[in-house]
């Protein structure tokens, strides 16, 4: 143990009394001895790169590539989705790819190039293998947007498995989003970024990373075009990005850089170019369309680790009732659980929970319970009992059952990477439902192990099943989270086959939209954490998840009002809208926070309410095609570059521009608008676009601007569905989608398309296809 070492173990004992904390310098020490054991020796080591070509084998879609001391698989897609890889590696097993398999292009062909090299020619790029391994991918115009340079491999001499480094160059304008949920973002600046899901063990801030999920999914933004790049490995990793710079050094562009460092796994890449939308659709019909939550999941969620019995629930539903606010779901948190122990309930702070669920359900208000992977290691524990009868928990390498420690204590983690545990674990639901839960938020799933030094998650020597392949945890780590989420809505999906499940998870990694959301876990509370809430959702919806959102308020400390009130009002435009805190934490319901904050955060709890048809039409639209709900401004136009560089606002949706009160005592924004003309959704007042408008931003309310000739779908007086159009400019055109749907079942409402314009004074609203809109219709703007 090194001093930095001796310093956590000091500290975790003053932190959580001597008790628990000498059991997390015990738990540390194990997986330290357990690795001794478990882990290969690393050794000496040989480095080898791909060498020379050597010949050529073509095949659907482009073909096989040798070279002295590697081969290059490459597949161009109908889809226009490349993918390459090395020493033989195919798409599959993966755990990002929804099982469907993507379909070669017929007409791609692999031909010679210039200097010994080789490249794949199809309709939508073109793939350039050079003599000595470089790739780069093209346009069909023929402009390169990315380069990567011949990998370089570190191979123990003994046999094992390789490291691998793959360098990568961009345009010098080059802008890099994405790697998962980061709260220093959206766009991500020069540094190093690991891809290792960690629980960062307090409240975070933007400068702190890695955290929860991380991805190796890269949006790159540039003016000659838009990629994303995904490398398929689950292994330990880090990306270091540099971002280029135009006329440096005697007027040369430098190009921007992205190096991917890799502790094992395949060295696979896919790329998809196209503009954003593009890049999302097809990057979903590889890694699988996004759930698609129940309608009242878009509705406001109240949270609280600490609600402590069913008298609490009561009175906050209460109060959210007598004040006239709305209200979806309720979560409840650990302390609802006998000793913390899932898949079981405290009977004694909450007996007669279903009744309770039917008693709120009856006033349109879900409860939600947390499920952690954690079982506790004690005979008796049903889960437990059941767990050790089916051989469900992670062993290490001499075959005992890996220990950790959590709430519990002592504890025992199922391995979801095995189909038949994760069948196993997906019919414990059936407790969950019989208590009248209708939803479920997976925490502490990266998977944690509490700690006082080293890494706070199983040894990396514990084995893993990984689908009937074998191998450990330096594999299984990343996709741990995902492989649960997996088992719950797999499970889920058995136990009531005619709902749409609602589940969201702390940890999850590449295709985990397949199963659910995500929330930021436990952001600081303070102005720093507010911002990086918002990069959390832009860069998990740039990566395929479009489903997410924070606590609002933060999760720990006592926020200011005027914080909690920006925080609540840019959570009312998030996909989830969910208040949460810590057990110690202070309140989070609007009324206390003084009269003036409860009026406001009733302003945007009713606007919530109003939007949800446009919410659900966006929902029904990330399904279908991947675009997430919260979009950077550059969406449509990924080649202005003063778009590129705003990370203060983002649209939701094609309609609506959301500019959110980031700082403290701000009356007053800037708000950066792309071209076209927007209005203000309150004054209606109208700006021209693409610049820079300043608007007002009094405490009671956040900057929201309307795309004129946008139609969107809400929710009248009456609460019947309307349609809300903003004037289209003279002689232009607008339009919109809507879904109308308010059911959590399966059926696919149909998409209906309005299109808006103006004949004279008067705007006029049709139907595609012909015939009136159907619904009532509301013009507004000029």
């Amino acid at each position: 143990m090194d001093g930095r070492d001796l310093v956590r173990s000091v500290k975790a004992v003053g932190l959580v009394g001597p008790a628990q904390g000498l059991r997390t310098v015990r738990a540390a020490w194990r997986r330290r001895r357990t690795d001794a054991v478990g882990l290969p020796a690393r050794g000496a080591e040989r480095a080898r790169v791909p060498g020379s070509v050597t010949g050529v084998e073509p095949g659907p879609g482009g073909g096989v590539v040798r070279f002295t001391r590697s081969e290059l698989r490459i597949t161009v897609m109908t889809t226009g989705a490349v993918f390459w890889g090395w020493d033989g590696a195919a798409p599959e097993p993966s755990y990002a790819l929804s099982g469907t398999s993507p379909e070669a292009d017929p007409r791609a062909v692999l031909e010679p190039d210039k200097d010994g090299g080789w490249r794949v020619v199809s309709e939508r790029v073109t793939v350039v293998v050079s003599r000595h391994g470089a790739v780069e991918v093209c346009t069909p115009g023929g402009v390169v947007l990315r380069k990567e340079l011949p990998p370089r491999w570190w191979e123990p001499v003994g046999g094992g498995q390789a490291r691998w480094v793959q360098r990568a160059e961009v345009a010098a304008d080059a802008r890099f989003f994405g790697l998962g949920g980061r709260a220093a973002g959206p766009r991500l600046r020069n540094g190093t970024y690991r891809l290792w899901n960690t629980d960062p063990g307090g409240a975070f801030e933007p400068g702190d990373d890695p955290l929860y999920i991380t991805m190796p999914v890269q949006m790159v933004v540039s003016d000659v075009g838009t990629h994303l790049v995904f490398h398929d490995t689950t292994w330990d990793a880090s990306v270091t990005l540099r971002e280029g710079e135009e006329g440096a050094g005697s007027g040369h562009d430098r190009a921007g850089m992205s190096e991917l460092r890799a502790e094992g796994g395949p060295l696979r890449c896919w790329v998809v170019l196209g503009t954003p939308a593009r890049v999302l659709h097809v990057w979903a019909s590889l890694t699988g369309a996004p759930a698609l939550p129940p309608a009242w999941a878009l509705g406001h969620h109240h949270a609280r680790w600490g609600f402590g019995s069913t008298q609490e629930v009561r009175r906050i539903v209460a109060g959210y009732r007598e004040r006239g606010l709305p209200l979806d779901a309720v979560h409840l948190d650990i302390d609802h659980l006998d000793a913390h122990q899932v898949f079981t309930v405290d009977r004694e702070r909450f007996p007669g929970l279903p009744g309770l669920a039917r008693e709120l359900r009856a006033d349109g208000v879900r409860l939600v319970s947390i499920v952690d992977p954690a079982v506790k290691a004690e005979p008796g524990n049903a889960v437990f009992d059941s767990g050790r009868a089916a051989d469900a928990f992670v062993r290490d390498a001499s075959g005992r059952r890996v220990r950790g420690l959590v709430w519990p204590g002592e504890s025992v983690y199922p391995d979801f990477t095995d189909p038949r545990v994760r069948a196993w674990w997906g019919d414990f639901y059936e407790e969950r439902l019989a208590q009248g839960f209708a939803g479920f938020w997976h925490d502490m799933n990266e998977p944690v192990s509490f700690a006082a030094f080293g890494d706070t998650t199983l040894p990396r020597s514990a084995r893993h099943a990984l689908e009937g392949r074998g191998g450990d945890h330096r594999e299984a780590h990343n996709v741990y989270g995902l492989t649960m989420a997996q088992a719950g809505y797999e499970g889920l999906r058995r136990l009531r086959p005619d709902e749409r499940p609602f589940l969201f998870s702390r940890s999850g990694w590449a295709g985990m939209h397949r199963y659910g959301g995500t929330w930021s876990g436990d952001v600081a509370t303070g102005w720093p954490g507010l911002r990086a809430s918002l990069s959390l959702v832009l860069g998990l919806g740039l990566c395929g998840v479009p489903y997410s959102g924070p606590d609002v308020g933060g999760f720990t400390g006592s926020p200011s009002p005027e914080l909690y009130l920006r925080w609540f009002q840019l959570g009312a435009f998030l996909p989830l809208f969910r208040t949460h805190a810590a057990l110690r934490a202070g309140r989070r319901e609007p009324w206390e926070f003084g009269a003036d904050v409860l009026e406001h955060a009733r302003v945007a709890l009713v606007e919530r309410r109003r939007l949800l048809p446009y919410f659900m039409t966006l929902a029904h639209l990330a399904r279908r095609t991947g675009a997430p709900y919260v979009r950077p401004l550059w969406w449509g136009t990924p080649e202005d570059r003063a778009l590129r560089a705003c990370e203060d606002a983002f649209l939701l949706g094609d309609a609506l521009l959301v500019a959110p009160v980031l700082e403290h005592g701000t009356d007053r924004r800037a708000v950066r608008l792309p071209r076209g003309r927007w209005y203000d959704v309150v004054t209606e007042e109208a700006y021209e676009g693409p610049g820079q408008v300043l608007v007002d931003a009094p405490l009671s309310r956040i900057p929201v601007l309307a795309r004129a000739g946008a139609v969107v779908p809400v929710r009248g007086r009456d609460g019947e569905l309307e349609l809300e159009v903003w004037a289209p400019a003279r002689g232009r055109t607008g339009g919109g989608l809507v879904v109308a749907d308010t059911d959590d079942g399966w059926d696919e409402p149909d998409i209906e398309r309005f299109t808006s314009h103006r004949e004279g004074d008067t705007v006029v609203v049709r139907r595609e296809g012909g015939g009136e809109p159907g619904y009532a219709v509301r013009v507004r703007g000029k």
